[in-house]
This record gives structure tokens, sequence and C-alpha cells, in this order.
């Protein structure tokens, strides 16, 4: 047998070069795919953020069979509701400080540093 990496012979047994230092039984997939085919998917990444349910459901059903597949529609159902949640607090604080002005009639201004002190 011959070394992968500098052709020099080596023992067929042998997972290194004595040579070189080459391993000689390296894995010719990417490191982020596995054989049964898993990998991280943007497709699936953005169908968890439109349908945060449909995320959630396709990470529970594939995270052990399809980790990577499984852990791309978590982040993305993970990152739709955390930002569904901070664009409600934001809305929330745009409505409360607009109903204070127009009780009050201060302005816009007078009215959010009225409710942040």
């Amino acid at each position: 047998m011959y070394c992968k990496k500098c052709g020099s012979e080596i023992d067929a047994n042998a997972n290194v070069c004595p040579n070189c230092g080459a391993n000689q039984h390296e894995n010719t997939q990417p490191a982020n795919v596995r054989s049964n085919g898993d990998a991280p998917s943007f497709g699936y990444a953005v169908l968890g953020f439109f349908f945060p349910v449909v995320g959630l459901i396709l990470f529970l059903v594939w995270r052990d069979e399809y980790p990577l597949r499984a852990k791309s529609c978590g982040k993305g159902a993970l990152i739709s509701v955390i930002l569904s949640f901070v664009s409600g607090i934001i809305w929330g604080i745009i409505v409360i400080v607009a109903a204070s002005a127009a009780a009050g009639g201060m302005t816009g201004m007078a009215a959010a540093t009225a409710l942040l002190l």
C-alpha cells in the first residue's frame, strides 16, 4: 500500500503514514455531511422561521435520525419566536406611548420620557 499524500510505501494496516503523518483512512465526505444524508439545511431553517410550529415538529421528529437537519429547523423556529416576542414588546411600548400622548396631550418624546422615568 502507498501513502495517499506522499506516495511512499507503507504497511497495509497503517492508519497514519510514518513519513509524512497523513491519515490514510480519511472520510471523503465533508465534515458536516453524515453518511445517512444528514446535513444542515438553510431551506429547512427558513421553513421553520416562517412556520415555527412546523419547524418545532420537524425538530422533534428528526432530532435522533437527522440531528443536523433538525437543528436547522429548530434554529429557524426559535429565531422566529424570539423575533415575534421582541416585536410584540416594541409594539406594546409604541401603543402605550401613543395612548398616553393622546390622553395627556403630550408630544411623543415627552410621553416616552415620562414613561421611562
